[in-house]
């Protein structure tokens, strides 16, 4: 039993430390960070209800999954073909073209979550 928690453990050691690759090797994770941020304290200033904090969450988690699979693609791919290769770059196009889909998709609930919220306050 010890050591199962031991490697537990370990497991979301090596998790974190990916993750941090990630803000170090990827600008975008840090512009995902702000917008994570700013959306959080936006939720909390307006008092979203559990429902809507569900879809948040949701809309962040999928952005920053699609960016960490995003990045672990390009360094694998980075490995694989040093140099310059057409079908290579295509994959990175596709890894970066999930990442702004997940974005917009994001964009979207945001705007019909906080929409209701924003109005309320806008109301005498």
């Amino acid at each position: 039993m010890i050591n199962f928690i031991i490697n537990r453990a370990k497991s979301f050691k090596l998790a974190a430390k990916g993750m941090l690759t990630m803000l170090r090797c990827e600008h975008n994770a840090w512009l995902h960070m702000l917008a994570t941020a700013l959306v959080c304290a936006a939720g909390f200033y307006l008092g979203l209800d559990n429902h809507d904090w569900c879809w948040i969450v949701l809309a962040i988690v999928s952005v920053w999954m699609a960016e960490a699979l995003n990045t672990a693609l390009e360094l694998l791919a980075d490995v694989a073909s040093p140099d310059f290769h057409p079908l290579v770059e295509k994959a990175k196009d596709v890894a970066a073209g999930a990442v702004l889909i997940a974005s917009i998709g994001s964009v979207v609930i945001a705007l019909l979550v906080f929409w209701s919220y924003i109005l309320d306050l806008l109301r005498p």
